[in-house]
C-alpha cells in the first residue's frame, strides 16, 4: 500500500480524472456523460466547483475522489460532499478509498473548515455500503436525494 500516491488533481489531470469517472460510470451502469473538456472546466477553469484527488500507483490512476464544499444549517458547520469515488476493481478492499477519504477529510477541513462528510451510494450497492458503514458512515433515513435535471434547470432560472 505504501506505493499509493494520492494528490490534488491538477489541470492537466482532466482527461485521466475523466478516464476513471468513465470506469465508475460502467461499475454503477450508469451514462457517462462528461467530456475533457467539461471536467477541465468544471474542475480546473476560472470558477471550479469541484476537486479531486488521485490516487496512482506508479503513475497509474488507480482512485479517484470527486468532491467539493457545501455548509449545513442543521448541522451549523461545512461539510464536504463526496459526488464520485472509483478505485480500480483490482485495488479494492486494499485501502485505497480510505486513504481517498481521508485525503478528502483533511483537505477540506484545513481548506473549508469542514466537519463532515457526506456522500450518496446506490442502494443495490451492498458492497459500498458496507464498507462506508465500517468506516462509521450512517444512512440517513430522513432525507431522500431529489435532482432537477437537465431538461428542467433551465425552466426554473429566473434569467432564462
Amino acid at each position: 500500500m505504501s506505493r499509493v500516491i494520492i494528490r490534488l488533481a491538477e489541470a492537466a489531470d482532466a482527461a485521466r480524472l475523466n478516464d476513471a469517472l468513465r470506469e465508475l460510470s460502467k461499475d454503477l451502469n450508469d451514462v457517462h456523460r462528461a467530456s475533457n473538456e467539461g471536467v477541465a472546466s468544471a474542475g480546473f477553469g476560472a470558477a471550479p466547483c469541484f476537486s479531486a484527488l488521485l490516487a496512482e500507483i506508479d503513475g497509474d490512476v488507480v482512485g479517484v475522489a470527486v468532491y467539493s464544499s457545501f455548509f449545513s444549517t442543521t448541522r451549523g458547520a461545512p461539510g464536504v460532499f463526496v459526488s464520485d469515488l472509483w478505485v480500480s476493481a483490482s485495488w479494492r478492499g486494499s485501502g485505497v478509498a480510505r486513504r481517498l477519504l481521508s485525503g478528502v477529510c483533511d483537505f477540506a477541513a484545513q481548506q473549508w473548515g469542514a466537519a463532515f462528510l457526506r456522500l450518496n451510494v446506490y442502494h443495490h450497492n451492498e458492497a459500498a455500503i458496507s464498507a462506508y458503514e465500517k468506516l462509521g458512515f450512517d444512512a440517513d433515513h430522513h432525507e431522500r436525494v431529489m435532482t432537477l435535471g437537465v431538461e428542467n434547470f433551465d425552466v426554473l432560472r429566473v434569467n432564462t
